[in-house]
């Protein structure tokens, strides 16, 4: 009997296993921001909202730097191989991916943190405030 999990067969393993493994390689959760963020992370978090939105609550150690901002002159303080790990308000928006973007077409090597600012209060995580 099918259903509609079950009328389109799963992927082949390798194929599986190749999807999976591009979406980690382009995206991060909060849980693991938050255990990596306070022990030598290797990337820079970076807040792509607004000012105000940043002032009102943002992820500990995240840097605001929203994505209509980002240019490769602002970027060079940064050396080139720097991780940049960006979120926004969350799934509803898309700030994250014009962020993404825009860094990827700087050259600059990239993951988005599903889930943003509501995934980071979902798992029970404490924002900071002020700029």
């Amino acid at each position: 009997m099918t259903n509609a999990v079950t009328a389109i067969p799963a992927a082949a393993a390798t194929e599986a296993e190749a999807h999976f493994a591009r979406r980690l390689s382009l995206e991060t959760d909060c849980a693991d921001v938050q255990a990596a963020a306070f022990d030598n992370p290797g990337f820079v978090l970076l807040d792509v909202r607004g000012p105000n939105a940043f002032a009102r609550g943002h992820l500990p150690g995240a840097l605001n730097l929203p994505h209509r901002e980002m240019e490769a002159a602002r970027m060079a303080k940064w050396p080139e191989e720097t991780l940049f790990v960006v979120y926004c308000a969350g799934p509803h928006c898309n700030g994250a991916d014009r962020a993404a973007l825009r860094l990827a077409r700087l050259g600059r090597p990239v993951k988005i943190m599903i889930g943003g600012v509501t995934g980071w209060q979902d798992e029970g995580f404490a924002l900071e405030s002020g700029r």
